[in-house]
């Protein structure tokens, strides 16, 4: 029995998400992304998943440059992620106008992010319309540790469910 479109989408955005900006470079190529899907996967080692389109920018050069970093932003300021939801603009000092710095794998970190992972990809899995990166945490920080990271539920945004066609 097929479970209805709409519905899936209803109950699959009730899931509690942290809202983060990934960062990933390839050569002289760097792009950030808005994404929802991140998730701790291991304790020894440190491991992060992201899911990333396999359409995306950021897909690609994660792909090639076999890292990203997973930057968390403070949730009294989630209007950033509307910035990153197509490729970012780079002047080599900023993404979309905003402050980064290489981190030790070379993906763009974001000075204005409140705590930061720097991670090296060690296994991608296509899942279909997603590959699952995961990533061994190498570096990481916290730039402020008083504040709350944002989430989806702090945003109109809505991310997941089924294809839209």
């Amino acid at each position: 029995m097929a479970v209805d479109e709409e519905l899936l989408n209803r109950v699959t955005w009730k899931i509690p998400n942290a809202l983060a900006l990934v960062g990933s470079r390839a050569g002289d190529r760097r792009n950030a992304m808005t994404t929802s899907w991140i998730t701790q996967l291991s304790m020894e080692p440190v491991l992060i998943g992201i899911g990333v389109d396999n359409t995306a920018v950021t897909h690609q050069l994660i792909s090639e440059g076999g890292s990203f970093t997973v930057n968390l932003w403070d949730a009294e300021d989630t209007k950033v992620f509307v910035k990153f939801s197509k490729p970012a603009e780079d002047d080599g000092a900023t993404l979309n106008g905003r402050p980064v710095r290489t981190a030790t794998t070379g993906a763009p970190v974001f000075e204005d992010a409140i705590a930061w992972m720097d991670c090296a990809v060690r296994q991608a899995i296509d899942l279909g319309t997603h590959t699952l990166f995961i990533g061994e945490v190498v570096d990481a920080a916290i730039n402020r540790d008083d504040v709350r990271a944002a989430a989806m539920s702090d945003t109109r945004m809505k991310y997941g469910g089924v294809k839209r066609h």
